[in-house]
């Protein structure tokens, strides 16, 4: 059920730190069948929250660049 007020926005480093500690709980293989199908659905999505994070960064890394004439370029990082 979704919640009525709206989590505050987690950084890219504080969902992967999250996202680290499912995948810890999870391979210990200490919790619940019920806890562990609910901390996967959760790692899911973070993982798509990170991965989305990356490929909007990935965009926003680009050079401009002076060519030879004074124009500028526009160069995707690699």
């Amino acid at each position: 059920m979704p919640s009525s007020k709206k989590e505050p926005k987690r950084t890219f480093e504080q969902s992967l730190d999250r996202l680290e500690k499912i995948v810890e709980m999870l391979e210990r293989g200490e919790v619940p069948l019920d806890q562990s199908i609910q901390l996967f659905e959760e790692g899911i999505e973070l993982s798509k929250e990170c991965m989305e994070t990356l490929s909007k960064a990935e965009l926003r890394i680009q050079k401009l660049v002076k060519d030879m004439n004074g124009k500028f370029e526009l160069l995707n990082f690699e």
